[in-house]
């Protein structure tokens, strides 16, 4: 039923247009030239049906492939455009999570500095304690030694002391009697 309409259509629009061309045509006085109009429709009429005999399929699959295509094309567009939109939208949420981002950064970079300043803090306290106590070692040992020095000297300064205060009041009989009594006592004992 489409394919009559179809063809009944074009067939009253050749005679239609077949008919303005003829009256412009040249001017006839007698009018209209009906044999020669129908000779020329059918001529149409057999092209047109030899065309479409011949090569429908291929012009009909032509045109329903190029609607098909356009289909995809549009389908295609659609998914594209989706996409697109759905692309702008997390652009749009992550430029405006953008400032609340940007501060949530912050703190974070603030907790850790003062983390990390807390740990020298801590560092430098052991450090210091640590290097009190061996200054602590260090003054204990420096101070035995100084005392053990102190000592040997004052023990020399007074065996000296001693040396000269005997020898200035022993005679040398009692020097010798001294040297004998502490030489027994070595041996005897």
């Amino acid at each position: 039923m489409k394919k009559a309409t179809v063809i009944t259509t074009a067939l009253l629009a050749v005679i239609v247009c077949a008919g303005v061309a003829y009256a412009s045509g040249h001017e006839e006085p007698e009018g209209l030239n009906w044999t020669d109009l129908l000779y020329r429709t059918i001529n149409f009429i057999l092209v047109a049906g030899l065309i479409v005999k011949l090569a429908g399929k291929k012009i009909t699959g032509f045109f329903r492939g190029r609607s098909a295509q356009i289909e995809n094309q549009l389908t295609d567009l659609d998914a594209r455009k989706a996409e697109a939109e759905r692309k702008l939208r997390e652009v749009e949420s992550s430029i405006s999570n953008l400032e609340a981002e940007r501060a949530r950064i912050m703190a974070e970079y603030r907790a850790q500095g003062e983390a990390l300043k807390a740990q020298i803090v801590d560092k430098a306290r052991e450090a210091a304690a640590r290097l009190h106590e061996q200054a602590k070692v260090t003054i204990d040992t420096e101070t035995k030694v100084a005392v053990e020095t102190l000592r040997a000297e004052l023990a020399e300064m007074v065996a000296a002391a001693a040396e000269k205060t005997i020898t200035e009041k022993l005679s040398s009989a009692e020097h010798e009697k001294l040297v004998d009594d502490y030489l027994t006592k070595v041996v005897l004992n």
